[in-house]
């Protein structure tokens, strides 16, 4: 019930006044009371039931905070609600979702892209579930003749969305070591063993292709298809000590030998160069000769098809022209010098040689040759 708060002022200026008027001070004028005339305002105090509504509301939302009746699933990774420890088959998408407390509960699990390093130390940076990345030790495999290698590879995956509530069910939130890591490890030891140790670095593109796809095909064997694979990557091989220095010894040597195999072609083809420039050589100089014999017997033939055809045409008219038009020289040389010494061929044939006496040192041939 609302209480009056002037009602409850008046009382206790009444109950003053009259405490003083049994004091025996009635004579005197009682004080100046500022609050007798005050009117006050009027408030109205809540009632019990309205204060115990107010504690229940207050009650309720202290439980939905603490309880927590919902979740938010974030964008690659969905939700499995499961009621009484049994799982839903079908995941809750991303977005805000309502459960039941205590009856009901929502696992979120990640369907981004994961990475497991399969390393000798931690060096791949952060390495954690929240980041998706995990660090599994290097595998240590026996070669074809039992040396032991180590081989360091990255393997990429990632959950399936649809199947995850069985995935999840089936191999629990560790589901990752109990299906990737078996299987990468088998499959590299069954690759990886069936070459001696001293191969691996030289066929290295091959194991690795066999590697990613043996392990993809063994994932694809599980029920509900519960991993997808993104990638496998071979990153390094680890060889016993006593393997590398063999192969670093085999090496050289094959260096070795493909620089003096590399001497030896350049010296063949220096040789063959020789020869060809030789031969070329040869060729032309045959050629240039060939020429010139070709060019004298074409000459000679010439020369001999000319004497022919002077023979044919000589007459003894045509001697006696040439052999007057000779005397008709020497006569006109006489005139110029008349000690000049003329001596005739036997039978008055062409040449007639004439010197001049008085200069030895000059002498003239002047000649018709005939028959």
């Amino acid at each position: 019930m609302p209480i009056d708060l002037n009602e409850h002022l008046k009382r206790k200026n009444r109950n003053n006044d009259k405490n003083n008027d049994d004091r025996g001070d009635g004579d005197k004028k009682p004080p100046n009371n500022p609050l007798k005339n005050f009117n006050t305002p009027n408030f109205n105090m809540p009632n019990n039931k309205t204060i115990t509504g107010i504690i229940i509301a207050v009650i309720i939302v202290f439980i939905f905070i603490l309880a927590k009746p919902f979740v938010i699933i974030n964008s690659g990774e969905v939700g499995i609600k499961a009621t009484a420890g049994k799982y839903d088959n079908i995941p809750l998408q991303p977005g805000f979702h309502f459960f039941i407390p205590i009856i009901q509960n929502v696992i979120v699990v990640d369907t981004r892209v994961r990475t497991i390093n399969f390393s000798r130390t931690e060096d791949m940076g952060v390495v954690g579930a929240n980041q998706g990345i995990f660090r599994n030790d290097a595998i240590s495999v026996m070669d074809s003749r039992g040396l032991t290698v180590s081989i360091e590879l990255t393997v990429q995956y990632q959950l399936n969305a649809l199947s995850a509530p069985q995935t999840i069910a089936t191999y629990g939130l560790s589901w990752e070591q109990k299906i990737i890591n078996p299987i990468v490890r088998d499959v590299v030891r069954s690759v990886v063993g069936q070459y001696p140790a001293e191969e691996l670095p030289v066929k290295r593109n091959d194991i690795a292709n066999l590697i990613s796809t043996n392990i993809e095909t063994e994932i694809a064997k599980f029920p509900n298809h519960p991993v997808s694979l993104s990638s496998v990557q071979l990153r390094e091989i680890v060889l016993p000590q006593n393997i590398k220095d063999q192969i670093e010894k085999v090496q050289v040597a094959r260096q070795e030998a493909e620089r003096k195999r590399y001497e030896v072609e350049q010296a063949k083809m220096e040789a063959e160069k020789a020869v060809t420039l030789a031969k070329g050589e040869a060729d032309v100089n045959r050629t240039k000769a060939q020429g010139s014999a070709d060019a004298v017997a074409i000459q000679a033939k010439a020369q001999s098809q000319a004497n022919k055809l002077i023979g044919g045409s000589l007459t003894n008219q045509l001697l006696d022209l040439r052999q007057i038009e000779t005397q008709q020289k020497f006569n006109e040389a006489l005139r110029d010098n008349k000690d000049a010494q003329i001596f005739l061929t036997p039978g008055g044939a062409v040449p007639n040689i004439w010197v001049d006496s008085k200069n030895k040192q000059r002498s003239s041939v002047a000649g018709q040759s005939g028959n």
